[in-house]
């Protein structure tokens, strides 16, 4: 029998792939809050720090670390709250029905000093899940992501993620797809975080990737503008910036169950 050997150029095929790129250093990090229901985000308002999961919610007194407050909901109901932020007197989130298809959404009101829920406004289908809100110039905005393998839907991956503008009722106004450097890092997962700082810009994080992308809307057309890459101590999920502490950004860190405060420079 004979037995023929392939040149070692296509014999190691990976060889000349292209790395994927690294993530810059992250930034340093000027507290850590243990949290065992920091698995999806983190949310604060300046004085409490909210960890989030699928289906329950911790309240943490930033000075001492304190927990102050729980709530914990049925998994049928709540199978995925993945990101929450602080709007007034109330905790919002955006909740969906991952891994499930079709996919479905919803928005989730809890009262900050209780934690009871007070409400939910379902959206049913919509261009994705529903991963990440907050609150900015009088507009709710909004990611809805899509999947490359589990929790996707058949003809849709993450390149059909879409960030959305609502009105008070949650209609929508205006959409915008993301750069495919972004995209690319994404992969196979999609956007999990959406945070506006105070200054007016917007970031945003992915699945597992320790870093944050703040993007632009752009002059014309409908895709996003990658301003610059920011490595953070966290892999990746949701975030919210401090409204009270410049500078402050809150992740978290999932393996260790911690609320994450980085001090991200100043461009």
């Amino acid at each position: 029998m004979l037995r023929f050997l392939l040149p070692l150029a296509l014999a190691t095929p990976l060889a000349a792939q292209t790395p994927e790129p690294a993530s810059p250093p992250p930034a340093p990090v000027s507290l850590r809050l243990s949290a065992p229901e920091a698995h999806q985000g983190a949310a604060s308002d300046g004085t409490y720090v909210y960890a989030i999961d699928n289906d329950r919610i911790g309240k943490y007194r930033i000075a001492d670390g304190a927990r102050v407050a729980g709530w914990q909901g049925e998994r049928r109901l709540f199978p995925h709250m993945n990101s929450c932020t602080v709007a007034g007197k109330e905790l919002v989130c955006a909740a969906s029905n991952y891994p499930a298809v079709p996919q479905t959404s919803a928005v989730e009101f809890f009262d900050t000093a209780t934690l009871r829920h007070v409400r939910t406004v379902s959206l049913g289908f919509g261009p994705g899940s529903l991963t990440a809100m907050d609150r900015h110039g009088g507009k709710w905005w909004a990611v809805f992501a899509n999947y490359a393998g589990k929790g996707g839907e058949p003809g849709r991956d993450t390149h059909y993620t879409l960030l959305v503008r609502m009105d008070d009722a949650f209609r929508q106004e205006a959409a915008w797809t993301f750069p495919a450097q972004v995209l690319d890092r994404f992969a196979p997962f999609s956007c999990s975080g959406l945070s506006w700082s105070n200054d007016g810009r917007l970031y945003v994080t992915g699945h597992d990737r320790p870093e944050m992308y703040e993007v632009a809307l752009p002059d014309a057309g409908s895709q996003l503008e990658l301003r610059r890459v920011i490595g953070i101590a966290s892999p990746g999920q949701a975030i919210d910036w401090d409204p009270v502490v410049p500078g402050r950004l809150w992740s978290i860190d999932r393996a260790k169950t911690d609320m994450v405060a980085s001090a991200i420079p100043p461009n």
